[in-house]
């Protein structure tokens, strides 16, 4: 028997949230098969490079800081109602 979307995302949207939470990795890994490419020592030597990169970027005034409060009040008005109620329980 087949199952279109619209089935399987109404019987996904209905199991409890950790339930949800592990079938969404699950999907996720199942389609993720992209591997890091490069060592673990090349893949940390990468990320020092853009590290130092965005830290030269902000302390020569290349980039806009914006303050942490500002970027999660604009986050959080992006959210539903109900996502914002569960974030302050």
């Amino acid at each position: 028997m087949t199952h279109t979307f619209e089935e399987v995302s109404q019987i996904a949207h209905s199991l409890p949230e950790d339930q949800r939470i592990q079938l969404a990795n699950s999907l996720y890994e199942s389609v993720s098969h992209e591997e890091p490419e490069g060592t673990e020592a090349e893949i940390t030597a990468a990320w020092e490079v853009e590290i130092k990169r965005r830290l030269d970027e902000m302390d020569s005034g290349a980039v806009q800081m914006i303050p942490g409060e500002e970027v999660m009040a604009k986050m959080l008005s992006r959210l539903s109602p109900e996502a914002r109620a569960r974030l302050n329980k």
